[in-house]
Parts: C-alpha cells; sequence; structure tokens
C-alpha cells in the first residue's frame, strides 16, 4: 500500500524519472549532467527536457550503469570484482577496507599456533637457541662421555631435529598459505580502490569539461547581447553630426 503524501512532500520537486518527491539538496538538472550520462537517461525517457530535475539518488543508479556499460565496451564481460566497483559507485560507499582486520579476525587457534610458530622459526632469537642447545647437548654428552645420555654420534639428538624439522615445516607452509591468501586479499581491495579512484577521476574530468563547455555558451550567450544592447543603444540615440 503506497503511503499518503505529506505537506512538505506537496512543496518538493518531484524527480522526472520515478514521479517522487525529492529530498532537499538532492536536486539535479539534466542540463547538469555530463553528455554520456545524460544520453543514457534520454534514452529511458527521451521526452525529457534540459530544465527538467532528477533526484540525485537515481543519478547516481544511471551512473552506475554508464560505468557498467563503459567498463563492458573497454574490457568485454567484466569480472566480479569490476561488479564490486560498479555497486560502490552507485551506493556512494567507500571501497579502501583494513585487510589486516578482516583476516586476523577470522583467525583460528591452530592458524595463530602456525603464526606464530613460523614468527619464531624465522628469527635470529631461534636461531641462536638451537645452536645454544646443540652446544650444551653435545658438550654434555662428550664431557660425561662414560654416563652420556646420548654418546657420539648422538642418534638421540639427530631423531628430535629429524622429528622438530618435520613438524615445523607444514605449520611453517600453513603459516605461508595464510600469507599468500592475505596477499590475494590485499591485491584485490587495491585492484577496486584504484579501478574506483580510475572512474572517478575519469567522470571528474568530464564533468570539468561538460562544464566548461556550458560556461563558454553562457559567456559567449552574454556578449551577444551586450553587442545587442550596445546596438540598441547606438540607435535610440540617432546618427550623429
Amino acid at each position: 500500500m503506497r503511503a499518503p503524501r505529506s505537506r512538505d512532500d506537496d512543496h518538493r520537486p518531484l524527480c522526472a524519472l520515478s514521479g517522487r518527491p525529492i529530498p532537499p539538496g538532492n536536486e539535479v538538472r539534466l542540463s547538469s549532467v555530463r553528455p554520456g550520462l545524460a544520453d543514457l537517461i534520454r534514452k529511458d525517457f527521451p521526452a525529457l527536457q534540459p530544465t527538467d530535475v532528477i533526484d540525485r539518488a537515481v543519478v547516481a543508479d544511471y551512473r552506475g550503469r554508464y560505468v557498467e556499460d563503459l567498463l563492458k565496451a573497454e574490457r568485454g564481460e567484466i569480472t566480479a570484482l569490476e561488479r564490486d566497483v560498479v555497486e560502490s559507485l552507485r551506493s556512494q560507499e567507500i571501497l579502501a577496507t583494513n585487510v589486516e582486520d578482516a583476516i586476523d579476525t577470522g583467525r583460528t587457534a591452530g592458524e595463530r599456533l602456525a603464526d606464530k610458530v613460523a614468527e619464531f622459526g624465522g628469527s635470529w632469537t631461534f636461531i641462536m637457541a638451537f645452536f645454544l642447545l646443540l652446544a650444551l647437548w653435545m658438550g654434555a654428552n662428550v664431557l660425561t662421555a662414560a654416563r652420556a645420555f646420548d654418546p657420539y654420534p648422538f642418534i638421540l639428538l639427530n631423531l628430535i631435529l629429524s622429528c622438530i624439522a618435520a613438524i615445523q615445516a607444514p605449520i611453517i607452509m600453513m603459516s605461508q598459505k595464510r600469507q599468500e591468501a592475505k596477499d590475494r586479499r590485499r591485491s584485490e581491495n587495491d585492484f577496486r580502490v584504484n579501478l574506483k579512484a580510475e572512474l572517478e577521476i575519469r567522470h571528474l574530468h568530464e564533468k570539468i569539461d561538460h562544464l566548461l563547455n556550458r560556461q563558454w555558451e553562457r559567456l559567449a550567450e552574454i556578449q551577444t547581447l551586450q553587442i545587442e544592447l550596445l546596438q540598441d543603444l547606438r540607435a535610440s540615440r540617432g546618427p550623429t553630426a
């Protein structure tokens, strides 16, 4: 059921496309819309006049369609990432996100442990502790040769080191896979932000060119009116002696 219109709606201009009252400050004249976007709107509404007023939200929706058609013309079929950028242009939302927080929030206990092990295994602390343990192990067994718990050639030490390497390798690989996923997410986010920035800059350039052309037309019209006024003044004074 359609909601009844309030008194405020009666004083608001109606959108030439949707027929609904336009919120204050969201009025956009068709003449101020860049030519490419205006042509797309006229395809659906050919009877529109340059002085007609359109809701800014409706213009944003057509801008999304315009950008989507532009990407299809330049790149063929658009990808899911490019479609996300088009939707962000329609909704005017911010695409830049903190990828680090988004990934770290969903980490499981095993993934956090793998990251810690990989971080410790790739540090100088691990290397110095590893050599210190080797020196203490071998020194203790050499000095107590008769009562050594792991005499030369240190078979037990080799077994322990082999087990550590066998366990550490897959843990580090798990951490590397997570790092690759993080890099992929970061690259996708950079692509979205860069593509949106490129489209926004292109839109800004077209809008500036459109405004400059309109200003030039107005200046030319004002100059023509001034010349006509001067001619009328000269004609009203009559021929000078």
